[in-house]
Order: structure tokens, then C-alpha cells, then sequence
């Protein structure tokens, strides 16, 4: 295959500083929109060979599947089609997580109220329960997934049949009252059907689009009328319900992000492809990861992790040929269409539509609500258009009915995943990728990785990249008008997501982009990816020429960003290229940008002003104890490093009130902005982060590990007083290996250890400092070698939610002593040496 090479003149200069690229931001004023040319197709040398294809289904309807379970609990399912392997994967992971994905089911079949009540947590009085039961029946996604599995190739099919008979297995084997503490004995936790599989994989592909809209659609209702639904029998009371608070919807709430990169033959030490995968994702809840490996002798064989639920596929992993990665990318997976009301409607249920009015149709839904004394049943009507849902954000410019600017307006959002029934035959295509054409072709044949970048490398060292992600495939025209149209300029920017014109049939989406017109890069050397936009995946070339849809070129990049790209920069051990031992090293270095960027400066800042007090949020005050601790800082956030608190909180200071000398510039977006201020701004900043943490009782000069922890929860989410030191950095600060607390919702239902925060800060209130619920979770590096890949990995919260699991902790325990990463078995002989419990499990046709 011929992809182009470059030499390492890039490294060398971004070390020099030297780096110029050229980029322009995103302004409201561009009134004539161009539309990119598309990138050229690859010129490969001949066709790529079709693959034979999987087997199914077993002619005799037996399930079969043996399951080797090895150290920290990861399983290998190995069978003979795919229906079975979807039954051994689902026995498997409903071991080690059958509660989170009973939750999903209930969330997801909008049936939330009826077990638990209208508000979750319970007791807090917010209806989410009933927001929730109704937006997903207003989005139609069991309705979809009922209309859809019959349309699914046969090897979806047979994954899901499989896996939800492998989950009712276990539960039959099992016994409700016999699983996970958190969910025994539960009314909720039912056999699953493919179906329920189904409409649980359709609520997962709008993680970031539609699902967190629920709200909004819950309170769309025609100006004047009451928005809250409504029993059904007259004998029925209505509920006191309390009003809904809706804000401005947004489309990453748990902050998913990631770092990826794949390593090709021109900076590999061996000139094979390696791979660095680091997802960041929350700790707890519906988007944890789990690890396995799944095979079909002579037809399929992969190893990874994948998020919950995920029936036998492997999301991020490897397999004899190809690694891949993911990160969660800028592109917008959704549009929101701003609809002209027709001025001669009193109802304000009809819009205008190339100067026609059309009416907006209507779907009534009723759920069932545990009101504590029994169960009633609600009734809402939604509304929709030929643009999708329509919703309603009160106190924004996302009103329906008069808006701001004295217009007759309603909303209405179209995701392009609502459905994606390609999920699961894209990444069993990717599973079964032999070379990066193969890679290649499965985003030109589906469009199902969702809201992903795809990294990815293979044995010969030819490296790809691309954002998989659904995109609406809106026109040239639509986005020109929009571009062109100031309102819904200064609208999208302070929604954070596009608002484009409804007012012509021209202006639906047309399904999904093309792969055609999706960033994508081929190359020798690397690509890589922070989550920032595709714009720097490979300085060398950067990618300009894609939709606006897709996310910016010529911003300013991340201090995450901006770490990776100098470190692919620094190079490795051998003459400067990397080996696998150097991109481990990368992974866990626990770095932090901004301390390589001023750190010096600003010892020497504060030193300068010796005794001399600043003026604080607090008070004046000497900052003279904080330069002594930040002098003998070694740079990282490590367990033992000393000074890595105080910088940490200096860094949400700075993150807020940024005091560089050299502002950005894109003509260097990797170099600027850089320097420090020579002012006594940077010591206030600093005087304030010593501040902060005294008045929690701490002191500034403690090792990061006294600090920084885990603490799982016990079931009824009260803590386990087991708190683990932890290693590792943050966004704020620019590190790479990024650990922090997630304090919103983990999209379960179940109680969960949250310490409140400090305002502006990752400390907790009461001084126990930084508990860490989010962050790397599926980590690996691995190389293809003559012996076949080679891996190390951890999966840092483990492979089991179950607090009576050997392989709750054991995972988390190991990082705890020390950032490291384990073994990732692929040989069967590995496998075999390594195996810690086995068995074969089967199922016949009268079962």
C-alpha cells in the first residue's frame, strides 16, 4: 500500500519551536460558504480481498461456548459461531456487571418510574425518572429497535440473540437473590430479550446527542399549555409533581475523552505498528469498560475491552493484524432546526416550510409511576416535525413561541444516530480487519462507531485515522445559510451545538455524511489524538478541508493536546524511535504541560518576591511557603510527588484567569500560548490555590497520594472507609493520564459515594481531598511482533462491579502500588499458562 512519508523533520522543529501551520476560527461573519473538496480516495495497488463469511447460527439451535477465565478475571470465550459466542460473552460479562446493564434495560424501556418512583436519586424531588420515561418514548428508541431488529444483518442478529441468552443463563444459574448485592433480590433485574439488547444499544449511541435532550423534550409543549402529563383514569389523582428545571442541554455532560495514538513504521523501533490506548471515561456507572477476548477458530480472533453491554464486540483491542483505538471527537452528532411558526396558527402547532404551513404530528405515551401507595398511569403528548423532535429550553433562545428576537420560533432536534443499526456490524468489522485497508473499509461500508476517532495501526506499520463519528448530512447550502445567518451564529455559539435553518425541505439532513467528506489520514510516521479536533492529527499534514460539522481548525489546543504532541515530539530510546517499553513509559509518566511550560518561571517569579505578601481572595499574604514547596517539586503527580497539590490547585486557578506572556497563535498552535506573565498576577493565583487548601485543613506541602484516591462505595453508597492512594494527573493541569471525580449523574440508578467539591476546585469540601471516579479506565500499549502481538493493559476500576468479586479491586490495587500496567494474554498458550478457572456452558433448544 502507498502512503506518503515524511522524514522527522517535524520533530525537530516543534523542539526548535519552530512549527508554522497555517488555520483560521469559526466566524459569524462568513457569508460565502465554501464547500470542501472531498479527500482523494487511496490509490491501492488491486482490490481488497472479500473475506468469507462468519458463521451464525447453529444448524442444531445449541448453544455452545468454552470460557477461560484468566488472572484478574478476564475471560476468553472461545465457539463456533457467532450466536454462541454472543452467549458465552454474555454469561461472562453478567458475572462480573449484571446490575449496571439491568438498570440500562429498565432506564432505556422507559420504565424507570414504574420501580423506583419519578425522581432519581429518590428522594430528591427532581422527576428524572419521568423526564427520562417519557424522552425516550418521544425519541422512539424501543420503537425503533422493535421496527429495526428484523432489518439487522444476520450477524448482528446472531450477537444479540446469543448474548441476551448467555445473560438469562447466568441469571437463571444464579438466582436473583444470589447476584451483585446492589440489585439481589430485585423486581427489576428480568430476562433480557435481543430486542431489549437492541433499544439498550440505540439509548447508548446518543450518549452525546439526543439522550441528554430528555429534558427538554419533556417540557415541549404548545405556548400556554401545561407540559406535565396526566393520569389516565379519572378515579387517578394527578401527582404533585414539582416543576422541571431545565438548562441548555449538554452533549458530553460526564466529560468522555481520551488519548490515542498509532505508531507507525517510521518511528516504531522495529518498524511495526503500535498502538496507545487510553480511554477516558467515568469509574462507575452505564460507561464502564470490561475486558475480554473472543474467538471462532480459522475466522475471528480479538482481544480488548468494550463498554457495557457490547454483545461480543470488541470497542478498543487488537487481533492478529490491526490494532485500534478510540477517543470521543468534536464532531456534532447533532443539529438542532429552528422552525418558523406560521403567523396565522393560534396553536402554534403548525410551521412554515418553503412557504407552506405544515402541522406538527403527535404521539401520546403513557408510563406506569410508583407513587410508594402503587402504581398509576401518566399520559404526555410529544410533538414532532419533519426535523425531529421538537424541544423546548425555557429562558434561552430555544423557546417555542415568541423568542428574543421577536420571531414566532420553535426547535427541533435531529441526531443522527437515532437509529444507528450499523454499531455492531462496523466494529465486527474492525475485529476482523487484516491489514489498514481493511481498517479503512469498514468506515466507508457503516457508519456505526458513533461519537468516536479511530486510531489505528497494523503489522506492517501503516497507521489511520479518521472521526467515525454520525454526522447529520446536511447541504452545502444549509451550511452556507447558516454560516451566513448572524442569529443562529451567535444562537449555536451560546448553545455549544449548531442551530441550522428548518425552514425549507432543503434543509433536512440527509441521513449520515459520507465517509467521503469525514477527516481521515494515512500515514508511516503516527497519528494521534487528544480530543482536540482532527485539525493536528499529524502536524506534518494537517487536515483542513471537511464541514464545519466536524469541529474547528485553527483553535487553540489543549494542554492535554498539547503534552502528547511534544512527547510523540521527544521521541523514544532507540535513536529516537519508540518501542513499546517507550510508549508505556508516555502513558504513566503522569506529566504535567503547564509545569513544563512555567513551572521554572514561576519558582523564580516567587522567589523573587521573597517575603513580600500578595493580594489574595483571601487576604494578603506571603506566598514565600508556597515557592519553597513548588522549588522542590519534581514536576510530576505522582503518589510521592510533593508540590503536586499545590500545583494542581494553582492550575484551576490558572484555568480560569490564564496568565501567559506570548498569547496563541495559529501559525504555531503547538509553541503558543507560552511564557509567563512578569507580573504579580501568576503569585496571586498562587497565593489563592494555598489559600483553598488550608481552609480544608490540609497541608501544602502533602504528597499527592495523601490526597489523591479511590474509595468504592458499599452498595447502599455509603463509603467503605478503604480509600487507595493514586498516581495520576488532570486536565487542568495538562497531564495526559487524567484521574478526577465525577460528581454528575453516572447514568445507573443506584446510590453512589460523591464527596461535594470545593467551588472552582476537584478538592472535596470536607478536606478529604481528591476522590477519583473518572478518568483512564481501558489502558493498553502493544506492538506486533514475529511472535504475534504483544500487549500490557489495565482496566484501572477492574472487571467487576460486584463487591463480592475476587476482581472488584484487584485491578485497582495494582495500579494503587505503583502506575504500572499487567500482561495482556493473545496466545492460547499464554491463555492456557494463565487460566484461573474454566468451563464450558451450553444451552438447548428446549431452554
Amino acid at each position: 500500500m502507498r502512503i506518503y512519508k515524511t522524514s522527522l523533520l517535524y520533530r525537530a522543529l516543534l523542539i526548535a519551536g519552530l512549527v508554522s501551520l497555517g488555520g483560521c476560527n469559526f466566524s459569524n461573519e462568513v457569508a460565502d460558504y465554501q464547500a470542501p473538496e472531498p479527500p482523494p480516495e487511496p490509490d491501492y495497488s488491486s482490490p481488497l480481498p472479500v473475506q468469507d463469511p462468519l458463521s451464525t447460527f447453529d444448524d442444531d439451535d445449541e448453544l455452545s461456548a468454552d470460557i477461560r477465565w484468566t488472572t484478574y478475571g478476564v475471560p476468553y470465550v472461545k465457539a463456533d459461531n457467532l450466536e454462541s459466542l454472543g452467549f458465552g460473552v454474555g454469561f461472562a460479562f453478567a458475572n462480573d456487571n449484571i446490575c449496571v446493564l439491568a438498570d440500562q434495560i429498565v432506564k432505556f424501556n422507559s420504565q424507570r418510574s414504574m420501580y423506583f418512583g419519578p425522581n432519581n436519586p429518590i428522594g430528591s424531588n427532581n422527576n428524572q425518572n419521568l423526564i427520562d420515561d417519557f424522552g425516550y418514548l418521544a425519541l422512539g428508541i424501543r420503537e425503533n429497535a422493535e421496527q429495526g431488529f428484523d432489518s439487522l444483518s444476520e450477524e448482528s442478529q446472531a450477537l444479540l440473540t446469543g448474548y441476551a441468552a448467555g445473560y438469562n443463563q447466568y441469571l437463571r444459574e444464579t438466582g436473583v437473590n444470589n447476584i451483585d448485592p446492589t440489585c439481589a433480590g430485585q423486581p427489576f433485574v428480568q430476562e433480557i430479550t435481543p430486542i431489549d439488547l437492541l433499544t439498550y444499544a440505540q439509548g447508548v449511541a446518543l450518549l452525546p446527542g439526543a439522550s441528554n435532550f430528555t429534558g427538554a423534550v419533556f417540557v415541549a409543549a404548545p405556548p400556554n399549555q401545561n407540559y406535565l402529563p396526566q393520569p389516565v383514569a379519572p378515579t387517578q389523582q394527578a401527582m404533585d409533581l414539582a416543576p422541571v428545571h431545565v438548562e441548555m442541554p449538554e452533549p458530553n455532560p460526564t466529560e468522555m475523552g481520551s488519548n490515542g495514538w498509532a505508531i507507525g513504521s517510521e518511528l516504531s523501533a522495529t518498524g511495526n505498528g503500535m498502538v496507545l490506548a487510553n480511554p477516558h471515561f467515568p469509574h462507575t456507572g452505564n460507561q464502564r469498560f470490561w475486558q475480554f477476548g473472543t474467538e471462532i477458530p480459522g475466522e475471528l480472533k480479538v482481544v480488548g475491552g468494550s463498554l457495557s453491554g457490547m454483545p461480543g464486540i470488541v470497542n478498543i483491542g487488537f487481533n492478529d493484524h490491526v490494532a485500534w483505538t478510540h477517543t470521543f471527537s468534536t464532531a456534532n452528532r447533532f443539529v438542532v432546526h429552528q422552525l418558523a411558526l406560521d403567523p396565522e396558527d393560534e396553536t402554534g402547532t403548525h410551521y412554515m416550510v418553503d412557504g407552506e404551513s405544515v402541522p406538527m404530528t403527535t404521539k401520546t405515551h403513557q408510563i406506569q409511576v410508583n407513587t410508594g401507595n402503587g402504581l398509576i398511569t401518566l399520559e404526555k403528548t410529544s410533538y414532532h416535525s419533519e426535523f425531529g423532535t421538537i424541544i423546548k429550553v425555557p429562558n434561552s433562545p430555544l423557546t417555542w413561541g415568541t423568542d428574543p428576537y421577536g420571531k414566532d420560533v420553535a426547535y427541533a432536534i435531529y441526531d443522527a444516530n437515532l437509529p444507528n443499526f450499523e454499531i455492531f456490524d462496523h466494529w465486527l468489522a474492525m475485529n476482523r480487519a487484516r491489514n489498514i485497508e481493511e481498517y479503512r473499509q469498514s468506515f466507508v461500508d457503516y457508519t456505526g462507531t458513533v461519537f468516536n476517532n479511530a486510531m489505528a495501526a497494523d503489522e506492517d506499520g501503516d497507521v489511520f485515522f479518521t472521526d467515525g463519528s454520525s454526522v447529520p448530512n446536511l447541504s452545502d447550502e444549509t451550511i452556507a445559510q447558516w454560516q451566513g445567518n448572524t442569529v443562529l451564529q451567535g444562537i449555536s455559539a451560546s448553545a455549544g451545538f449548531p442551530v441550522v435553518p428548518g425552514t425549507s425541505a432543503s434543509h433536512k439532513a440527509d441521513g449520515k455524511m459520507p465517509f467521503s467528506k469525514a477527516p481521515q489520514l494515512l500515514r508511516n510516521d503516527f497519528v494521534q489524538n487528544s480530543n482536540d479536533s482532527f485539525w493536528l492529527t499529524n502536524p506534518d499534514s494537517p487536515i483542513e478541508d471537511v464541514s464545519p460539522l466536524w469541529g474547528p481548525i485553527g483553535n487553540q489546543q489543549s494542554l492535554r493536546s498539547r503534552l502528547g504532541q511534544q512527547m510523540l515530539a521527544e521521541g523514544g530510546s532507540v535513536d529516537g524511535l519508540f518501542s513499546r517499553d517507550d510508549i508505556e513509559a508516555k502513558l504513566l509518566n503522569n506529566r504535567a504541560f503547564l509545569a513544563d511550560a512555567i513551572l521554572e518561571d514561576l519558582v523564580a517569579l516567587c522567589m523573587a518576591q521573597g517575603e513580600n505578601p500578595v493580594n489574595t481572595a483571601a487576604s494578603a499574604m506571603s506566598v514565600k511557603p508556597a515557592c519553597d514547596v513548588l522549588a522542590q517539586w519534581d514536576g510530576t503527580m505522582n503518589k510521592e510527588s510533593v508540590g503536586a497539590v499545590l500545583f494542581r490547585e494553582f492550575a484551576s486557578e490558572w484555568s480560569r484567569d490564564p496568565q501567559w506572556q506570548v498569547p496563541y497563535d495559529a501559525e504555531q498552535p503547538l509553541t503558543t500560548p507560552s511564557g509567563l506573565k512578569q507580573s504579580t498576577a501568576p503569585l496571586v493565583l498562587l497565593g489563592n490555590a494555598m489559600a483553598r487548601i488550608q481552609s480544608v485543613g490540609l497541608s501544602i506541602d502533602a504528597p499527592l497520594g495523601e490526597v489523591q484516591f479511590v474509595e468504592r462505595a458499599l452498595p447502599d453508597g455509603t463509603p467503605s472507609g478503604n480509600r487507595l492512594p493514586w498516581g495520576g494527573a488532570n486536565n487542568i493541569e495538562g497531564g495526559f493520564n487524567v484521574f478526577r471525580a465525577n460528581t454528575g449523574s453516572d447514568g445507573t440508578i443506584y446510590p453512589r459515594l460523591i464527596y461535594p467539591q470545593l467551588e472552582g476546585s476537584n478538592l472535596a469540601a470536607n478536606g478529604a481531598g481528591y476522590h477519583i471516579s473518572y478518568g483512564s479506565s481501558w489502558m493498553f500499549t502493544m506492538e506486533f511482533t514475529d511472535d504475534g502481538p504483544q500487549a500490557q493493559g489495565l482496566l484501572s476500576y477492574s472487571q467487576s462491579r460486584n463487591i463480592l468479586s475476587d476482581h472488584y479491586l484487584d485491578q485497582t490495587q495494582l495500579y494503587s502500588q505503583e502506575p504500572q500496567l499487567r500482561p495482556i494474554w493473545y496466545d492460547d498458550a499464554d491463555i492456557d499458562d494463565n487460566v484461573i478457572e474454566q468451563r464450558t456452558i451450553t444451552q438447548s433448544p428446549a431452554n
